[in-house]
């Protein structure tokens, strides 16, 4: 195995770190009742996934 002869400086880690960062979740919008929801989850607005209700949600 190969083995690091020097070790990287600081500067250098956080260069080879800068594409680690976390993409931000993209929001989908619900076609019944138009809240922003996360792709492939039942809306927690209205309960519909894919055109169908299937979770019952109290309306305050």
């Amino acid at each position: 195995m190969a083995n690091p002869k020097r070790r990287h400086s600081k500067a250098r880690t956080a260069k080879r770190r800068a594409h680690d960062a976390l993409a931000p979740t993209h929001l989908g919008k619900c076609p019944q009742c138009h809240e922003p929801t996360l792709p492939h989850h039942i809306c927690p607005h209205c309960g519909y996934y894919r055109g169908r209700q299937v979770k019952a949600v109290e309306d305050e």
